[in-house]
């Protein structure tokens, strides 16, 4: 059974879509185990005290540099005798020696079909912001492996979404998270856990 740890950092709804997955059985061979947030208070930290997981804060503006904020996080996630990491909405970027310590055990989920609107700066509103602006017909999300590239890693699965005439990035942005971040997330989780995905 792998430990799994959930790095966020706002509300966690990718982290309750995990959870909830968890509850229904659909990951016996993972379990989540401890709650990583980058600040105090986010919302996401009551969801993993209602479902009796650990919450802890590591926060970047704490360290004074990226090294040291890299080495605080590992030794959470070693303390804590971590298998996989998940990030669910994480704003703060892993450095290369979190990445060397968890090699294809850390896992994203991006808003957008990689390699479209993806890379540094794109998180939040503005991938959606981006597809609208673009045109696009389609949009969705990916999970994928994390490396040291920003939305670089291997792709495990993708789902797309269909763009509406009348969306808004906020319409659009919490029906990529209802059709495809939500499923795909705790599907690959799973798949990892298993053995199916390696």
């Amino acid at each position: 059974m792998l430990k799994i740890a959930v790095l966020v950092s706002g509300g966690g709804t990718n982290l309750q879509a995990l959870l909830d997955s968890e509850a229904r059985g659909e990951n016996p061979g993972g379990k989540i185990t401890l709650v990583v947030a980058s600040k105090p208070g986010v919302y996401a930290l009551e969801r993993a005290a209602n479902a009796g997981v650990k919450g802890v804060v590591v926060r970047r503006k704490e360290y004074e540099t990226s090294d040291a904020f890299d080495a605080a996080l590992l030794a959470v996630l070693k303390e804590h005798d971590i298998d996989l990491v998940v990030l669910a909405g994480f704003l703060s970027v892993l450095g290369p020696s979190v990445i060397a310590a968890y090699p294809r055990r850390i896992i994203n989920v991006h808003p957008a079909l990689i390699p479209a609107f993806c890379g540094p700066g794109m998180y939040g509103l503005r991938p959606h912001q981006a597809a609208l602006a673009r045109g696009c017909k389609v949009t969705g999300a990916t999970v994928h492996f994390v490396n040291e590239e920003c939305d670089g890693g291997p792709i495990l699965l993708q789902k797309a979404v269909e763009i509406l005439p009348g969306d808004d990035a906020e319409t659009l942005q919490r029906r990529v998270m209802v059709e495809a971040e939500w499923k795909l997330l705790p599907e690959a989780v799973a798949k990892v856990c298993s053995g199916e995905i390696v």
